[in-house]
């Protein structure tokens, strides 16, 4: 893999995720690791290309026209974002925590937009991240129609141990996929990261289309403070999914 091309498509999705809002040159070398000079160069490309518009030196970049042509702004994807976004933004300013709505793509718990919370402490978002290591991609894994799960195990075999230790077994993967199917909702605890998530699912007439996501530092959390987010997240995801059907 050329490394200068994925750190581009890195850019690109952390601009995206913004939806509108500028991203600064600084914030974008911080969150992705990069050599600020590095990020530079290849920011200057972007915007000449158009796919990056530079809003003002304070502002910093968002997306350009031409990365709206590329996708024509029309994807099943974005209807779900425009039915969620609303929702989404008040779930935040009642819990003030962070909130995604997230998707599989490609193997990968993909996230499609993110609300972030004004805690000084928060927790970092990738865009993309294996599906077993996220409250939102295990979700989504469970509510797979057979033969597709079927086939992502063929793909990507079991969890890690380390990663997920109660699911590193087939027989163990299967047990809890059922239960969290079965309960409609799943809790994480990143004991590495301590970090703390939970999610929901989002229909779209009877099929499961997204995960709604919420997730805190683990110093942050409380069983009182479970609760709350777990009846919050199921009221947030009716009313997105209701939303969604709307919109169609």
């Amino acid at each position: 893999m050329v490394l200068v091309i994925l750190k581009t498509f890195d850019i690109l999705e952390l601009v995206a995720l913004r939806n509108g809002q500028g991203v600064t040159l600084t914030e974008i070398s911080n969150e992705l690791q990069l050599n600020q000079a590095t990020t530079a160069n290849i920011i200057k490309t972007m915007v000449a290309k158009e796919y990056l518009e530079h809003i003002g030196k304070k502002k910093g970049y968002r997306l350009g026209p031409a990365a709206y042509r590329i996708t024509n702004d029309v994807s099943y994807g974005q209807d779900l974002v425009n039915a969620a976004r609303e929702v989404m933004e008040s779930l935040t300013t009642k819990l003030n925590e962070s909130c995604i709505l997230g998707a599989l793509r490609n193997h990968k718990r993909y996230i499609l937009h993110v609300v972030n919370s004004n805690q000084e402490i928060q927790v970092q978002v990738r865009t993309e991240r294996s599906v077993y290591e996220t409250a939102s991609g295990r979700l989504l894994l469970a509510y797979l129609p057979e033969k597709e799960l079927d086939k992502f195990l063929q793909q990507n075999g079991l969890p890690d141990k380390n990663l997920w230790k109660e699911g590193s077994t087939l027989k163990g993967l299967t047990a809890l996929l059922s239960k969290i199917k079965k309960d409609g909702m799943v809790i994480t605890n990143a004991t590495n990261r301590h970090v703390r998530g939970f999610a929901v699912p989002v229909f779209a007439h009877d099929q499961v289309v997204a995960g709604l996501s919420v997730f805190l530092p683990e110093y942050r959390y409380t069983v009182a403070r479970q609760k709350l987010i777990i009846e919050s997240l199921k009221e947030s995801a009716s009313l997105i999914s209701q939303r969604l059907i709307h919109h169609q």
